[in-house]
């Protein structure tokens, strides 16, 4: 029963993982229609300035922990908005430039993030409760786990409601739904989509420094790897889909998290299998719309 339980909300935990990375891929998507390779980079930026941020305020500190997200999200949110108005806006409408665009970024950054702060990965360390176990059900649920589930149903919740609640996010629904007739009204569309840009680098942030917690580590290709899974639980939950985004993270990872325990380490296999059915069986995802 315990193994059950502990298998379960790791995946779970996982799952807010793969959200926070995805979150800001798919509203990206969603709104915008830009297929952004360069996401990892994103996260992998912001991941070592926080990791900087945190040795010099004091890795054991809970201040030093959540200054380190302020400053992922920050960073991630100055990187994605210089990508989008230095590579992205002349591109809108022209969807293989942007691939190979931020493809070539995405490159490029492993080869500076490994010119800084070399190719070996950095250990980190946080405040000592991370490194703890809570009991639940008899099983020793490592409390990293417990951070990544708040902070990822924090983004969630301020995603929506800055979608749903402010003009803002009601300026760029219109914009992506008629955009001519929201610049008629004299409303800058293109600063809307700046903000897109912005708030889906930002959550990337959040995802590098909490990657970086729960991975133990930072090195140049911690975003390339978690962008893998990002893309993944994209496409299964739908593109430009957050709730779909939200759901697909915890089927994935529960999934693979149960497949490397029972199955012999298939987990990574059994995702892909569920990627290729998911794609035959409901090509838009499992809430996204069809084209």
């Amino acid at each position: 029963m315990s193994t059950l339980v502990l298998t379960l909300i790791t995946g779970v935990g996982l799952g807010a993982l793969y959200f926070l990375v995805a979150s800001g891929l798919s509203l990206i998507y969603g709104l915008m229609h830009v297929l952004n390779f360069a996401h990892g980079a994103f996260l992998t930026l912001s991941a070592f300035l926080g990791w900087v941020v945190a040795q010099a305020l004091g890795t054991d500190s809970w201040w030093s922990f959540l200054a380190s997200i302020a400053v992922g999200a920050i960073v991630g949110a100055a990187f994605a908005t210089l990508t989008e108005l230095v590579l992205i806006r002349p591109l809108y409408e022209r969807h293989i430039e942007q691939v190979l665009v931020t493809v070539g970024l995405s490159f490029a950054a492993v080869a500076l993030f490994e010119g800084i702060w070399g190719t070996d990965p950095i250990t980190v360390s946080g405040p000592s409760w991370l490194k703890q176990t809570t009991d639940v059900l008899g099983a020793r649920i490592p409390n990293t786990y417990w951070v990544l589930m708040i902070a990822a149903a924090l983004v969630l919740l301020a995603l929506v409601l800055f979608l749903q609640k402010t003009r803002y996010g009601m300026v760029i629904r219109a914009g992506v739904e008629n955009r001519s007739m929201v610049t008629a009204l004299g409303i800058d569309v293109r600063r809307s989509f700046t903000v897109v840009f912005a708030i889906g680098g930002a959550a990337a942030g959040i995802g590098g420094v909490l990657a970086m917690h729960y991975s133990t580590f930072v090195s140049a290709h911690l975003g390339s790897t978690l962008l893998i899974f990002a893309f993944i639980v994209t496409v299964v939950g739908g593109l430009g889909s957050l709730t779909g985004a939200a759901v697909a993270s915890v089927l994935v990872a529960v999934l693979q998290q149960f497949a490397n325990f029972y199955l012999g380490g298939t987990g990574d296999f059994i995702v892909v299998i569920l990627l290729a059915v998911v794609l035959l069986v409901r090509p838009s995802g499992l809430l996204g719309r069809k084209a």
